[in-house]
């Protein structure tokens, strides 16, 4: 089994409207919600490519239940820990004739102790049957960093498969804990101050970082480990247009599927650039576009010259 654990889910809803314009308004030509936030994109991902997974997340208020409702409908296995605030909402409007998405991002509510310990039991008890585990996306307000950082440690010191995607100081304590990580190149630089990718990523294996898979948009995706050879890059050779919300949660996905196959690291990579591709042509986060498998074949891999600029 898998096991996603979103720390801050939402109900995410898209509007799809052409012309979108700060100060004016706009006529909506098709909308969607559905459950998300980053873990449960993954497991929605995982779960139509028919791997086992588990999806762990607190939900309270309407909009917990909301959620909870569309997950039960998608067949997607949970644990809804119930807590006193309301479930937070992400809004994205998409504008498919300037290929732009704008999104608003609810904070969430913040969790009490009581709340966080049952989360926190629930989630140790999902270890004990998990062959890998992804823990994403924002926290809610007033986390503790210890709070997170136990949490990760738990997975890391079982030697279970644990693929961290968040950002800021976040990122380094997951670093730190051993981690594998996940970020896209802005939240790599900003967490770091570094100023090359290479500078990032060296600076987060030397913190602890297991590997680190980096999402770099149209240029694909490098993997830095501190094993010889150092850096592998996988990429399409041409930009897709469409929406690209959810497509490092694909990503991650790939990753987690690629480890419990026991897939080598080429295969992981070009995994990975294929299904977060392929979710870029689709209108919501959480699906892959059945042209996944022709983008795969389209995918060039390869090993990066040790000291090459990155």
């Amino acid at each position: 089994m898998i096991l996603t654990l979103t720390p801050n889910p939402a109900i995410d809803e898209t509007y799809s409207a052409p012309g979108v314009a700060v100060d004016s308004s706009h006529k909506v030509v098709r909308s969607h919600s559905q459950a998300g936030g980053k873990g449960l994109n993954v497991a929605r991902v995982l779960h139509s490519q028919d791997f086992a997974v588990h999806a762990l997340f607190p939900a309270g208020g309407a909009s917990g239940r909301e959620l909870t409702a569309e997950l039960s409908a998608a067949g997607i296995v949970f644990t809804a820990v119930p807590v006193a605030g309301a479930t937070r909402r992400s809004m994205a409007f998409v504008d498919p004739e300037a290929d732009t998405t704008t999104i608003f991002n609810e904070a969430g509510s913040a969790l009490d102790a009581a709340e966080w310990e049952s989360l926190t039991q629930a989630y140790q008890g999902l270890l004990e049957r998990a062959r890998a585990v992804a823990i994403c996306g924002s926290w809610p307000p007033g986390t503790e960093r210890e709070t997170m950082r136990a949490l990760i440690k738990a997975a890391v010191q079982r030697e279970v498969y644990t693929v961290v995607d968040t950002s800021g100081p976040l990122l380094l304590d997951a670093a730190a804990c051993g981690a594998v990580l996940k970020p896209n190149h802005h939240e790599l630089l900003a967490a770091t101050g570094a100023n090359s990718l290479a500078e990032g990523a060296a600076d987060l294996l030397e913190r602890g970082a297991a590997e680190i898979y980096l999402s770099a948009g149209e240029n694909g995706l490098y993997h830095f480990t501190g094993e010889t050879p150092l850096v592998a890059h996988a990429k399409l050779p041409r930009k897709l247009t469409g929406n690209p919300t959810g497509a490092g949660d694909s990503a991650v996905a790939a990753l987690l599927s690629s480890s419990v196959a026991s897939l080598d690291r080429e295969s992981t990579l070009r995994r990975a650039v294929a299904w977060s591709a392929s979710t870029v042509l689709m209108p919501t986060a959480g699906a892959l576009s059945p042209k996944h498998e022709a983008l795969l074949a389209d995918v060039t891999y390869r090993i990066l010259p040790e000291g090459e600029d990155i």
